[in-house]
């Protein structure tokens, strides 16, 4: 019996990694804005011409599906899923549980968003529902379990989708949300008294003596209630995690067999939230995100900045990853297809166009797609067809999978934290991340919290909260034979958001082995610069090697048993910045600046060797490149000019059906993969 199961489990886990031995290529599909049987029926004949294999169906569309209370309206669809099986076309099929249809606004008006200065604002907009609202959730889970019963067996289902962009959408000021908010305070602090603690209520006459004095931290200045703010945004965060956890459980037990994704666009400045109780609970089974880099096609910042998003969306899951939105719009010729081949390099397996057809009414009326609004196929809809086709040679070769040897600290709490700092963690973050993406290495951001940590080397970037459990864990990481990198704006702060009254960085200065003291502003201190540097200029000279940075402020670093590594030299004197101290077994890096590759580059450098870090393939600057397997290698040429790529020995073109023997050219913005014969 046991040699039965043995057998059963590895054909399992067999087909299911044959399975994500795919790439998916398609569109994002809105049949629901005239649901004509004959434009579906065209519109499908043109995807499956195309060579797509997935679209993606549903979302923004809860009324269409139920257009008043407790009256589905199915029938329709079924028309759509069907078609879509008969053209071997996979649906990620969305639950559109927001934006929520007007009838249910009209009948719970405490679903309806009010501002922060009280006005209640009427859903004209996307995302205007309060999803804290116990009404709101009622009917969002009817909507879920109804639509999830009636295809979770269909042919052509692929994932049911999971919300859609869960971080957008205001956040509401209502009094129910206000009465939610203090049954959390009191589920946390259990005692005024606890609370009053925690929040410093002693400053400026803010103690309070019931919790139902307690009022919505509204800042009226930049550095209001810092406490507080840090607390309701946590409670905001909480909300949006419990629901959607709620939404993926009644997923998982009404579709057992079918994947689950989202579209997680979790750091919308609206209503940012802790996305990574979702990443690393396992129940979501492919992380995604809308890949927008822009229009260009000659300039890259803005696929640097997409990618970033899949890697913070992504957290350290070994799942394929879903670009389940797509550039379209206005891109320049090649871009998009550019940018899909961008993808491969961290772990993508989907590439679905934002959107099928130019938009015919609404709010992105002027959004353009792969067909125009007469429903003719354009330029943009033959790229497609090309990255289809291109994708199908390669597929069997991918996802890739990461081999991260470093880790990159991400802290919900330290990114709201640092709204005060004129750095904040994300930029600090990308930051980071850009030192491997110029390297071609994998990183992995972490949530240190959750993670387990098994890292050469760990970048803690501006992670400005430090509670217990954290610095416990960087202490044990170190103390074990880890390298830790702490940048400026880390461990200021205690869990609730109150500046360490202990000596910095908190909880972990013995590790670290220095005093951080206070911080000078840069743009003052170069009034006595030894180079006459104006502004945020600075010098920085790290083993003789000097390099020009900029930064509004550095910190004090005052060295307790740890060496020097790099001094800040333009100023009046020489100030100790980067040092590096040994604890345990490994070694604690403290720079107080701001995490940037001309202050980090040549440290990392120095680490990479030290600590036998593989690097990333050797290929001129301005190449993407990474070794798939032992004998394929993916490239793309992000620069305008003729890169030439060094092999050894003889190798193929399985994209292009080519031979090379050793060196070869890649064109601007090409690709190649290539299999080492």
């Amino acid at each position: 019996m046991q040699k039965v199961l043995l057998i059963v489990t590895i054909l399992l886990v067999y087909g299911f990694s044959l399975g994500a031995q795919q790439l998916y290529v398609g569109a994002n599909y809105h049949p629901h804005d005239d649901k004509n049987p004959e434009k579906i029926k065209k519109d499908i004949e043109l995807m499956k011409a195309a060579g797509f294999t997935s679209v993606r169906l549903g979302h923004l569309a809860w009324d269409s599906y139920e257009p008043s209370e407790g009256k589905f309206d199915f029938e329709w669809f079924d028309l759509v899923m069907d078609e879509m099986n008969k053209a071997g076309i996979k649906v990620i099929l969305d639950i559109a549980i927001r934006p929520a249809p007007i009838w249910l606004h009209h009948k719970f008006p405490s679903i309806d968003i009010v501002d922060a200065n009280g006005d209640v604002l009427y859903p004209n907009h996307r995302y205007m529902e309060d999803i804290g609202d116990p009404n709101y959730q009622q009917y969002a889970l009817r909507f879920t379990d109804a639509i999830t019963k009636r295809y979770a067996n269909h042919p052509a289902l692929l994932a049911f989708g999971i919300d859609n962009e869960s971080g957008d959408g205001r956040i509401s000021y209502s009094e129910t949300a206000r009465q939610r908010f203090i049954v959390w305070l009191k589920n946390k602090y259990t005692s005024l008294e606890n609370l009053n603690k925690a929040w410093a209520t002693q400053r400026w006459s803010r103690k309070l003596n019931q919790f139902e004095e307690v009022g919505f931290p509204v800042a009226t200045h930049a550095t209001d209630v810092p406490e507080r703010m840090l607390d309701f945004r946590r409670f905001v965060s909480d909300e949006v995690n419990q629901f959607l956890l709620k939404v993926i459980d009644k997923v998982n037990a009404n579709a057992p067999k079918a994947l689950t994704n989202t579209n997680a666009w979790y750091y919308s400045a609206l209503k940012y939230f802790d996305y990574s109780q979702i990443a690393y609970s396992g129940k979501l089974t492919r992380e995604g995100c809308g890949f927008y880099p822009g229009t260009t096609l000659t300039t890259n910042w803005g696929v640097m900045n997409a990618l970033f998003g899949i890697s913070r969306i992504q957290f350290e899951s070994t799942n394929p990853f879903w670009c389940s939105e797509f550039t379209t719009m206005t891109a320049v010729p090649n871009a998009i297809r550019k940018q899909a081949y961008s993808t491969l390099f961290y772990g993508n397996q989907m590439v679905c166009g934002w959107t099928w057809q130019s938009m015919l009414a609404g709010e992105e009326q002027y959004l353009e797609g792969l067909l125009d609004w007469d429903g003719v196929p354009n330029r943009k809809y033959d790229e497609y067809k090309q990255i289809a086709t291109e994708f199908k040679k390669i597929e069997k070769f991918f996802p890739y999978q990461l081999q991260a040897e470093v880790g990159l600290a991400f802290s919900f709490p330290s990114q709201i934290a640092s709204s005060y700092f004129p750095e904040q963690h994300d930029n600090q973050l990308q930051a980071c991340f850009d030192l491997f993406y110029y390297r071609n290495m994998d990183a992995r951001i972490v949530e240190i919290s959750r993670s387990a940590l098994n890292y050469k080397i760990l970048f803690v970037p501006g992670v400005a909260v430090m509670d217990e459990a954290t610095a416990g864990k960087i202490r044990d990481y170190v103390k074990n034979g880890g390298t830790v990198i702490m940048t400026s704006n880390s461990a200021i702060v205690d869990e609730t958001g109150q500046v360490f009254a202990t000596t910095r960085p908190g909880r972990l200065s013995d590790v670290f082995g220095i005093r951080i003291g206070s911080y000078e502003e840069t743009e003052m201190m170069n009034e006595v610069s030894r180079k006459s540097y104006k502004g945020k200029k600075l010098e920085f000279t790290y083993k003789g090697k000097a390099f020009d940075t900029e930064s509004s402020r550095f910190d004090i670093v005052e060295p307790k048993g740890a060496d020097i590594l790099g001094s800040i030299t333009s100023l009046d004197k020489d100030y100790p910045i980067m040092t590096s101290n040994k604890y345990g077994k490994g070694q604690a890096i403290y720079v107080g600046l701001p995490a940037k590759g001309e202050v980090l580059g040549s440290l990392l450098d120095d680490l990479i060797v030290k600590l036998s870090i593989k690097k990333g393939p050797d290929v001129p600057s301005g190449v993407m490149a990474r070794q798939i397997d032992k004998n394929h290698f993916l490239y793309l040429n992000v620069s305008g000019e003729p890169k030439e790529i060094p092999v050894k020995g003889n190798s193929r073109s399985i994209l292009f059906d080519k031979d090379y023997t050793g060196k070869f050219i890649l064109a601007p913005f090409e690709p190649e993969f290539i299999e080492i014969k």
